[in-house]
């Protein structure tokens, strides 16, 4: 079969075909009597041969040793195309991804262009300053598409960096909420942790109620990180796991300050007090939690709070009793 006959039915063009001859990769095996090359079915076999393991990324080197060294095992070979070939799908991915932050940032022209992709590579850097500093940038220069700030906010582990991304983050808008939820939902406990923190910081009803929904969340950080947020917000909610963190002694201050913040509300109040009465009657409550269960109470106004002191100022537990007194004494005072 004469070349131009075999690259029609194989799809290799004449030229490569000729490139193929002149590498020693086939190289036809007999000739016309004009001196055209004249291929055998074995030369249109190797041909496909060729042809497929180039379909899997090998270089015509790597061809050609696959094909005529006996010694040859594939699977180390093939191992390294499947590298290789996750690399540039990572790379392609990331390229595709920054291609679609530029443009959900709607440039303007080069100049804006340039200058977002100054803040993407710097909010990826290796310094915490100039993480910092493109942060503090999203807001005040060239608006950064919020989903590079979701997923910086996401990965930041310096303390200070982080307060910056969830600042910007807050001065966007609820654009980010979406993305931050499904981070509440990580598999990583600390990209959870990140995302309600975040989160507590977008003053807004949307962010009010995924920090609600976080209150039933299997992860106990975040339900408390919620709950401190809720509480500063008014959502009474997050009472039954404000007293859980006096008990176990969690943020035990900031929880009591988030209780006495929704006190603030005479309609909270006495039901805030009555939980706390509860909690200090259950006999498995040790008394160092009973103490700061009545410590709690101190900032709770309203009967039933003044009342469950003084019955608490005769407790057997003279630590409890003493703090109770304390804390009567004090109000009295007033």
């Amino acid at each position: 079969m004469l070349i131009g006959d075999v690259a029609r039915r194989s799809g290799v063009s004449a030229r490569m075909l000729r490139h193929y001859d002149s590498l020693g990769l086939v190289r036809p095996t007999g000739r016309t009597d004009a001196g055209y090359r004249q291929y055998s079915s074995e030369d249109i076999r190797r041909i496909f041969h060729i042809e497929s393991l180039r379909s899997l990324g090998l270089s015509l080197r790597e061809v050609r040793r696959a094909l005529d060294d006996p010694g040859f095992t594939p699977s180390e070979l093939v191992d390294d195309l499947i590298r290789q070939t996750r690399e540039r799908i990572a790379g392609e991915t990331e390229l595709l991804t920054r291609l679609r932050r530029i443009g959900a940032a709607e440039p303007a022209g080069w100049e804006d262009v340039l200058q977002i992709v100054a803040l993407l590579q710097a909010l990826g850097s290796k310094s915490p300053g100039k993480r910092q500093r493109a942060a503090l940038a999203s807001v005040e220069e060239v608006p950064v598409p919020v989903e590079a700030l979701v997923e910086a906010a996401l990965s930041e582990t310096d303390p200070n960096v982080a307060g910056a991304l969830r600042w910007a983050l807050a001065q966007s808008g609820d654009g980010g909420l979406a993305l931050l939820a499904e981070g509440l939902g990580s598999p990583v406990a600390e990209v959870r942790k990140r995302a309600v923190q975040s989160i507590a910081e977008i003053p807004n009803g949307k962010a009010t109620a995924l920090l609600q929904d976080a209150l039933a969340n299997p992860d106990i950080v975040v339900r408390r990180c919620a709950a401190l947020a809720l509480g500063a917000r008014g959502v009474a909610d997050a009472v039954p796991t404000l007293i859980d963190m006096i008990v176990e002694e969690t943020n035990d201050v900031d929880a009591a300050d988030a209780l006495s913040a929704l006190a603030s509300r005479p309609a909270l109040a006495d039901q805030i007090a009555t939980r706390l009465v509860d909690c200090l009657a259950h006999s498995t409550v040790e008394s160092s939690a009973r103490r700061r269960l009545t410590q709690a109470l101190a900032d709770i106004p309203g009967i039933t709070a003044s009342r469950a002191l003084a019955d608490l100022s005769h407790d057997e537990d003279r630590a409890v009793a003493l703090t109770a007194k304390y804390i009567l004494g004090i109000r009295n005072a007033r």
